[in-house]
Order: structure tokens, then C-alpha cells, then sequence
């Protein structure tokens, strides 16, 4: 099962549509980004509804980088990283543009909904705002 992660905490997935590779994806709904896409290739997901960005490591930041630039390119749908990322990672998730992050049920039971639920604030919780206040 998949646990998705908001700034209100856990859900359970609602949704249900397969999600299709990037390359196979002609006109899909939901589409799959692996972490190593070439960036020139993120123009023919932006017909999507729902994009998920895949992390295989919590050390693989490429899947940040991805999000951002699906933003800057106009992405107006739904963006969620999926895999391996760890709570600490939250902020930088939602910073970077994903509405939501999809865990593991075993990484839901290491890392509970509380230490998730300390990063939600994550609008205040960068350097920057701490230099301004």
C-alpha cells in the first residue's frame, strides 16, 4: 500500500488511475518521471492531470530539480514525488513544487505522521524567511 503524505498529514491514495512511463504516455492522465529523465523531455508530460516524480534513494535529489522545472513550465496539476522520500525531506518536496509525497507503508510505520506533521510548516521553515524575520 502507498501512504501520501499532504501538509495535513496521512491519506490513504485516492487515486486510481495507472500511472504510465513517460515515454509511453501519449495523451495519459497520470504519467511516471524517473529521476534520471532529461529535463528536455518534461514538455511532453504537461498534458497530464497528475505527475509523480520518482525518488529511488532519499540521496537522489534529482527528483526536486524535476518538479521545479515542471513548475516553471507551466504544470498546473496534481505533483507527487514517489519512493524514498524521508520526512526531513518534506519541506525541500513541497518548496520544490510537489503538492504530495507517496511512501511506503514500512517507511509510514518508521517515520509516523508526527515527524511528518513538524515539517508542514515548511512555507516558514527556510533560511530565508529565518533571515527576514
Amino acid at each position: 500500500m502507498t501512504v501520501i503524505v499532504t501538509d495535513t498529514g496521512f491519506a490513504a491514495d485516492d487515486h486510481n488511475a495507472p500511472f504510465i512511463a513517460l515515454g509511453e504516455a501519449a495523451g495519459e492522465t497520470a504519467i511516471l518521471i524517473p529521476s534520471n529523465t532529461n529535463p528536455a523531455d518534461l514538455p511532453k508530460a504537461l498534458s497530464a492531470s497528475v505527475i509523480a516524480v520518482e525518488f529511488p534513494s532519499f540521496a537522489d535529489g534529482r527528483g526536486f530539480t524535476l518538479a521545479a522545472q515542471l513548475r516553471r513550465l507551466g504544470f498546473k496539476g496534481r505533483l507527487r514525488a514517489q519512493g524514498h522520500v524521508i520526512c526531513e525531506q518534506y519541506a525541500m518536496a513541497r518548496r520544490s513544487g510537489f503538492d504530495e509525497v507517496a511512501i511506503s507503508d514500512e517507511l509510514a510505520a518508521r517515520q509516523p505522521e508526527n515527524l511528518w506533521l513538524t515539517r508542514a510548516n515548511w512555507q516558514a521553515n527556510d533560511y530565508q524567511a529565518r533571515m527576514r524575520g
